[in-house]
């Protein structure tokens, strides 16, 4: 089978057809400009990679390719070419003759007779040609010579032919076909005896024929008889038939391109002549390149929205590659594989056998059988093939998701059903394959979904068949793990059959552990363990023959001996392709002897590539097998020229003939070596491109056993790769070549292809992804050590997208887990990719929009994302839109989740040691862990003589942990240390229940439920002492000297902790039960607390103990759930379910209490690293509430998946461990930064903004009203009323703020944020500012409205009439306002009503009307009726202009400021847009229904708010969308996602918008590329200190102005 038999090509693979001696200049041309153009323009714009193989490249000439191995050549292209297949140079010369490479005997002997018989000579001839017994048929065979040595054995030759056809012997046509060039040779291969469909529209060839005027004519010589035969065979007649007969008879019936080109030349064909062709005809080949891939129809490979489904395409693709090398038939495996598959079975089969004894081929060959062996079925088939380094997980996801998916298509037909399953929630959830590709499932999730689907979906009518190989390939535990997820009996019509290697035997014992239905019988084990074999030596000896044949070649009787010998001991099917390579080398007259074969398959691949060695050159052969062996996915052959012409050491070969700035190793040799490895080569299409990948292992282990035995050699390999992968010497960069010599270093461009993330065309703004970069450059990264390059690449956006964009998302939160050396930051990036899985499914390229939401507030707090962050900055700036002030978080997002692994279960106890490690108790008596660098729970499993242990109660001090068995059976772990458990055990006494333990140096001090006595435990020598009290023993603390025990009776015990003799002894006044001791080391005092929170305070420093303290709290609640400590701020936190107190330990006073809300209990609570900070859990809540102990406020909460159960805190990280066993990390230093967010404390209600300035001002109803300096990101002043702000105005100079609080009208100077003015009863609901500054309007709907002096405050004039929504005109001249439903226009200077707006629909009243800023004396209005008028107040005329379909609401009608435009109405997601410029009605579709709109200041846009809508109700799918919205077409310029709900929205200046949110935040975005102010402000990082606090402005204590 050759490689290209299964699958489709993703390459353009062009045959350069040329005379090697005619066009050394046009093709050197070609391939250092047209071919590397030509290849990045497929690649981007087809998503195929270009392969050129000119044969005469090379500079040796030795090396050039036979005829042969050219016809092979082009075979290939033309069968396996995606486009065109072959370019032909035809030049002015015909080239030179060659020497036919095999001649059979006859025509040999008739060649040496005829010439012998006419006295010419024949020595050369006889010299260079040896017989061939071994050929078939019998020849003579060309052997390898110098050039040179060649020329007098051509003479030869055309004599004996010219001699045979003188002499009748020979036809005119034989001879020519003995008498042709290469050009003519390859020509005539590739184009004839072939279909239209084959060469048709596939070839282009350039025909150059020089005309020299001034040449002299040769002589004419009298035609004779003799003379005809010598002119047919010159090499003019020959290129002219070329040229002017075959192809040209070509062009119409094959659509074959063919350009004719004739240069002039008076005297002869110059270099610069030359030079001027071939600048043309690469000019012409480039354009006829592109329009011929053009004309194809094709476009890029499809990328599949999961990564699973283009898993399943790849597997199958596999099986039908695989199943070809069925070559040797085994009908006994076969039949017993047939009646597994057709009987009810209930146990898997297991196929084993020795390597290399064709497992895989027979698995693959079988899969394809099932549906014939099924006749009355239509049985799901799935083959799924394992690779070393698959994990469990993946595989089980993949089953499920195939299962699903098939099955889903069968239900989806309701083929003979009897139900609907659409009907049934639990068969949609089945059948529901997306689930699969999109979520991320624990492993016994994974287990449960499989045997439900393996159990409910397969029937008699639609059998599951399933077959696994090379589980045994995978990781010891990997493969059992698998084995043990399968459901147990096989349900019916299910069969499994999975593969293993004899050597490795675990799996087949998993499989006898996990179905232990009934014991095995010899006849059972037949039954379901098939014995794979190898073949007999009969077999193989027919196969190698057949092969042999297939090749043309054959074996002496004693070379045949031999080789029998040698299947005796081996034959196994590979073993047999290795002797068919190696004796296809063999003549007839060979040396062949019993050590001449190798022993076994590797001795035999070792032989072959010694041989491949010799012919290519131990560097080439070398450094390309282990590119083919280190590739993560396999390689194409393009990639592979492309690392072997980046690497030195290869290079630098053939720098040795010459060296150009330009230069790569030639095609054509990897061309070469690909065909001598062509048997043990296979193709299949891996990450959308096909790529070449050994056929068995064992190829790769031999590679590299012979040539990556050194860690350092691997690395190196690798390390090349990784650089070829990230593009570091593409698009013209040159890598320096150091040369052995003195001569230094040369820098040469070896033309590597650019590898980008995405592939993209002028066409397109957003290619196909570059799987094949974002698969194998993190591992050749990894593999060569390049942690820190790695590290950079996975914080790379682009990375980012491109992994999510090919459905990997699942994997790119892996990379970041699980990342040697991977730091908070990348768990806190797997954890936002991870929680915004679905929204990133649907958008793979908004990870920019996630992470503002999510990260970018807490940059400042992860300097290592920095360069990340401005990533995302800079890709928001290309889309026209920046984050100019941040908006407070409105999330704290957890830096790492890890999901229980134990459904249905809950959790019984949890603990966190020192060192971070998470150890959890179940109750179902399992003990799971997590370690402080794992993301994920592993369970932990001891046993003992009577089977595994379930484990009770956990207990931590330090890094110790003691773990407890339910039958009291106790277990010492040190964290930090080795996996290993020490029991603890008391020689005298049974053990007990333990309550609590303390560590003191290498003593754990163990305190027993219910008992009068402690226990020391020496951890070095095991050993267990009892420390025996007076009283129950109720808490413990320990020093490096003393034990301290708190008895129920209010005492304590002082015991020397090495002779546990008892020191001291002391009690509290009240003897209440001590429940908590604290040691003070510095001044040798202790603290206790007892059961209702008092608190005593002792002096240890003398003999007897005495009291320094005692305080009592008045409470009657005698439950203390928790307690804390914080050595930062000293303090002592005790948790009961109604209060929370804080003890200074200084003074031991209370220095604070927080009581639980109404109806809600207290379950626990600590404070944070810093103190700064209260965590608390309440009983039935979601939710983490915290408080800042500063404020007391409480600022934020911390939201988990399932009911929070306990908390811990290890270093600067918050544990929260829920109720089912999941776990939730966040970072303190980010609840921090959420905590001093400035929010105001209800949402906002209003936002006015300073034109030109820098500020705005925010009111939220209450009554403060804050100033925000936009550049410094925060509030810098706060501005106090009486009572809440109702209306806030801004004068249109930025000069002066007016509000209105109750009846009080309050004049702000916006410059000393001083109160100047405070009006009193002024009975206003509304205030107005005149455009020109100077006045003010208080529009009262129970008295009069009043116009007003801006700074003093003094009346001009009074309106007697109300008017609802009130407009000032342009030239501050009238206010004009509805009136019962009238409009009227007031006189400020008089107040009195001069205008009204009257039309002829009498009976119409006034909805909506807005004056015109840049047309002071119009106004625009619109009536009930929907008819649109302009009003010339000034003139009192009026204009109709048209009717409008529909009614306006007055909140919705807004006028730009130009005139132009008119927003009519924000119905549903649909806005309605006047053109007033074309008197046209426009409707603009936006992503949801539309909250909130304004128009900007130039009025060409409209800015709204939306809430998207979507059945998906996640976090980021329902984020409202803040959008800018073109007038003029509608096209959507910009957006982004709003972290939360808006509440109000104004325009600042140049398309930038501020946003007040419900929870009180302030947000402001810019749409104009040039104004990308984003930045996380240092505030958000830390407090600031009093002297830039905001500061507070308080009002004038009395108004100072008084309106009668």
């Amino acid at each position: 089978m050759t490689m290209h038999a299964s699958c489709s090509s993703s390459c353009v693979k062009l045959y350069l057809s040329t005379n090697p001696e005619d066009s050394v200049l046009e093709r050197r041309t070609l391939r250092e400009g047209v071919f590397p153009s030509f290849r990045e323009h497929c690649r981007h714009t087809l998503g195929l990679d270009v392969r050129v193989i000119d044969p005469f490249e090379s500079p040796d000439l030795s090396k050039w390719p036979d005829e042969n191995s050219r016809k092979q050549m082009i075979k290939e292209c033309r069968e396996s070419s995606a486009g065109p297949f072959l370019l032909a140079l035809v030049g002015h010369e015909y080239g030179t003759v060659e020497l036919p490479c095999q001649l059979e005997v006859c025509e040999y002997q008739m060649l040496l007779q005829e010439s012998q018989w006419a006295g010419a000579s024949t020595a050369e001839l006889e010299r260079v040609y040896t017989r061939d017994e071994n050929a078939l048929p019998t020849s003579y065979l060309l052997q390898a010579q110098a050039a040179n040595e060649l020329d007098t054995c051509k003479k030869e030759f055309q004599t004996a032919v010219y001699l045979c056809v003188l002499n009748g012997k020979m036809t005119s046509e034989k001879a020519q076909d003995y008498c042709r060039s290469a050009l003519d040779v390859d020509l005539r291969y590739a184009l004839e005896d072939n279909t239209q469909k084959d060469i048709s529209g596939r070839c282009l060839i350039y025909i150059h024929k020089v005309s020299i005027s001034a040449k002299e004519k040769p002589h004419q010589q009298p035609k004779s008889e003799d003379s005809v035969v010598p002119t047919l065979l010159t090499p003019e007649a020959l290129l002219s038939t070329l040229c002017d007969n075959f192809l040209l008879s070509l062009v119409l019936p094959c659509n074959l391109q063919v350009y004719t080109t004739t240069t002039e030349c008076p005297f002869s064909y110059t270099p610069a002549r030359r030079r001027c062709y071939a600048d043309s005809l690469c000019h012409q080949m480039t354009c006829d390149l592109l329009k011929m891939t053009e004309q194809l129809n094709m476009s890029y490979k499809l990328q599949f929205s999961d990564a699973f489904t283009r898993e399943q395409l790849e597997q199958e693709e596999f099986c039908n590659v695989i199943s070809r090398f069925y070559e040797i038939n085994r009908p006994a495996e076969e039949e017993n594989i047939q009646n597994y598959v057709q009987n009810e079975q209930w146990r898997p089969l297991v196929i084993t056998g020795d390597p290399c004894t064709g497992k895989t081929v027979l698995l693959a060959h079988c899969s394809k059988q099932i549906k014939p062996w099924l006749p009355d079925s239509d049985p799901v088939v799935i083959m799924y093939f394992c690779s070393p380094s698959l994990n469990p997980k993946h595989l089980l996801s993949s089953l499920c998701y195939q299962i699903a998916k098939i099955y889903h298509s069968y239900f989806s037909l309701q083929q003979d059903y009897n139900f609907n399953p659409y009907t049934d929630s639990s068969f949609m959830d089945l059948l529901n394959y997306r689930f699969y590709a999109e979520s991320d499932i624990t492993f016994s999730e994974l287990k449960q979904h499989l045997i439900s689907l393996m159990t409910s979906l397969p029937s008699p009518k639609h059998p599951l068949v399933i077959f696994i190989n090379g589980l045994d390939q995978i990781d010891y535990n990997y493969g059992c793990q698998v084995t043990e997820s399968l459901p147990s009996p096989l349900p019916p019509s299910v069969k499994l059959l999975l593969t293993a290697s004899s050597k490795r035997q675990h799996i087949e014992q998993a499989v006898e552990l996990h179905y232990p239905q009934c014991s095995m019988s010899e006849v059972d084990k037949e039954l379901f363990i098939l014995q794979l074999s190898p073949s007999n030596r009969k077999e193989s000896v027919k196969k190698l023959a057949s092969l042999l044949s297939a090749s043309g070649r054959r074996i002496t009787s004693g070379q045949q001996a031999l080789v029998n010998q040698a299947l005796t001991s081996c034959c196994l099917p590979l073993y047999v392709r290795l002797l068919h390579k190696i004796t296809s080398l063999w003549q007839s007259d060979s040396e062949v002897s019993e050590s001449t074969l190798p022993d076994g398959v590797h001795a035999a691949v070792s032989t072959l590539l010694d041989h491949l060695e010799f012919k290519h050159g131990s560097l080439l052969v070398a450094h390309a097998v282990c590119y083919l062996t280190l590739s993560r996915t396999g390689l194409m052959e393009a990639e592979l020229t492309d690392l072997l012409s980046s690497d030195d050491k290869v290079l630098a070969h053939y720098t040795k003939h010459c060296h150009m700035p330009k230069m790569r190793v030639p095609q054509v040799d990897v061309e070469k070596l690909l065909l001598d490895f062509q048997p043990f080569l296979m193709r299949r299409t891996v990450a959308g491109s096909v790529v070449l990948f050994w056929m068995s292992r064992h190829l790769g282990l031999v590679i590299t056993r012979r040539y990556l035995d050194s860690p350092t050699a691997r690395r190196e390999f690798h390390s090349d790769m990784a650089d070829y992968y990230r593009g570091r010497w593409s698009c013209g960069c040159s890598k320096p070549l150091y040369q052995d010599d003195s001569k230094g270093k040369i820098c040469i461009d070896r033309q590597p292809s650019s590898q980008p993330f995405f592939f993209t065309s002028s066409t397109k703004e957003i290619g196909h992804v570059n799987l094949k970069k974002i698969l194998e450059l993190p591992y050749h990264l990894k593999e060569s050590s390049q942690f820190e390059e790695l590290h950079k690449l996975v914080l790379t956006l682009e990375f980012q997208q491109a992994v999510v964009g090919s459905g990997l998302l699942i994997d790119l939160v892996a990379m970041l887990e699980k990342g040697e050396g991977f730091s908070k930051e990348h768990s806190l990036l797997a954890n936002i990719l991870k929680s915004s899985r679905c929204f990133l499914n649907s958008f793979p390229l908004e990870i920019p929009s996630v992470m503002e939401l999510v990260l970018l507030p807490y940059k400042c707090i992860f300097p290592n994302l920095e360069s990340y962050v401005n990533e995302i900055e800079k890709e928001r700036k290309k889309k026209g839109v920046s984050i100019i002030l941040h908006t407070a978080p409105s999330t704290i997002h957890a830096f790492k989740c890890v999901q229980s692994q134990v459904k249905g279960k809950t959790l019984r106890d949890a603990v966190v040691p020192e060192c971070g490690t998470v150890v959890l108790s179940m109750a179902d008596g399992s003990v799971w862990v997590c370690k402080n660098s794992g993301n994920e729970l592993v369970k932990l499993t001891l046993t003992d003589e009577n089977g595994e242990i379930t484990f009770g109660g956990l207990h931590t001090s330090g890094h110790f942990i003691l773990l407890s068995s339910l039958s009291n059976k106790h277990f010492l772990w040190d964290v930090t240390g080795t996996d290993v458990l020490v029991g603890v055990k008391d020689s005298s006494e049974t053990l007990h229940e333990v309550e609590n333990i303390c560590t003191s140096q290498e003593k754990v001090c163990i305190q027993w439920k219910g008992k009068h006595f402690v226990s020391v435990h020496e951890i070095a020598s095991g050993t267990l002492n009892h420390f025996y009290c007076q009283n129950l023993v109720t808490c413990l603390a320990c020093s490096s000297t003393m034990l301290f025990c708190g008895h129920n009776k209010g005492t304590l015990s002082i015991f020397d902790i090495k002779t546990a003799n008892l020191l001291q002894t002391c009690s509290n006044s009240k003897l209440e039960t001590v429940v908590l001791i604290t040691v003070c080391h510095k001044n040798h005092r202790i603290g206790s607390i007892d059961n209702t929170g008092s608190t005593t305070l002792w002096d240890i420093s003398t003999e007897q103990p005495s009291l320094v303290k005692e305080t009592f709290m008045n409470t009657k609640s005698n439950d203390i759930l928790h307690t804390d400590y914080s050595s930062e701020i000293n303090a002592l936190l005790v948790c009961q379910s109604k209060q929370i107190t804080l003890w200074d330990t200084c003074e031991w006073e209370v220095s604070d209490q927080f009581l639980a809300p109404k109806q809600k209990a207290f379950k626990q609570a600590l404070l944070s690293q810093d103190g700064h900070i209260l965590l608390a859990l309440l009983d039935t809540s979601l939710f983490v509430l915290v408080w800042n102990l500063s404020t007391g406020d409480c600022i934020s909460s911390l939201e988990t998946s399932q009911v929070p159960q306990m908390l811990f805190k290890s270093g600067s990280e918050i544990v929260c461990v829920n109720h089912d066993g999941s776990i939730a990390l966040w970072d303190s230093e980010m609840i921090h930064v959420a905590g001093i967010a400035h929010k105001m404390g209800l949402g906002v209600k209003a936002v006015v903004a300073e034109e030109d300035g820098d500020g705005l001002f925010t009111s939220d109803g209450s009554d403060t009203v804050w100033k925000w300096s936009v550049e410094l990101g925060q509030p810098c002043a706060y501005l106090l009323h009486c009572n809440p702000v109702d209306k806030m105005r801004l004068s249109p100079n930025n000069a002066y703020l007016v509000t209105l609080s109750s009846d009080d009208i309050y004049i702000w100077q916006i410059g000393s944020c001083q109160n100047i003015a405070r009006i009193s009863s002024s009975r206003a609901s509304d205030i107005l500012i005149t455009p020109n500054s100077k006045f003010g309007l208080s529009l009262s709907e129970r008295g009069l409205s009043r116009v007003w002096k801006l700074v003093s405050g003094a009346t001009i004039c009074s309106i007697h009439l109300y008017l609802s929504h009130a407009q000032i005109s342009a030239e501050s001249t009238f206010l004009v306002g509805c009136h019962r439903g009238e409009l009227l226009a007031a006189n400020l200077w008089s107040g009195s009503i001069h205008k009204q707006f009257s039309c002829d629909e009498i009976s119409e009243k006034v909805v909506a009307f807005l004056t015109l800023p840049n047309h002071p004396n119009f106004v625009v209005v619109l009536l009930t009726s929907g008819s649109v008028y302009t009003w010339n107040v000034a003139e009192e005329t009026v204009c109709r202009h048209f009717k409008i379909p529909f009614s306006c609401q007055p909140n919705d009608f807004k006028m730009s400021s130009n005139g132009s435009y008119a927003l009519l109405s924000t119905h549903h997601e649909t806005l309605t847009v006047l053109d007033l410029s074309k008197f046209k009605l426009n409707s603009f579709k936006t992503y949801g229904d539309v909250s909130l709109t304004c128009l900007d200041s130039s009025g060409c846009f409209v800015i709204c708010c939306s809430k998207p809508k979507s059945s998906c109700q996640c976090f980021l799918h329902t984020r409202p969308i803040l959008s800018l919205i073109r007038l003029e077409d509608g096209n959507t310029v910009s957006s982004l996602h709003l972290p939360k709900s808006p509440s109000s929205l104004a325009v600042i200046r140049d398309l930038c918008v501020a946003v007040g949110f419900e929870d009180g935040a302030v947000g402001v975005y810019s749409f104009n590329g040039e104004q990308c102010l984003s930045r996380v402000r240092e505030s958000y990082v830390r407090k600031c200190p009093i002297g830039q606090a905001p500061r507070t402005w308080l009002p004038l204590t009395m108004p100072n102005i008084l309106w009668s």
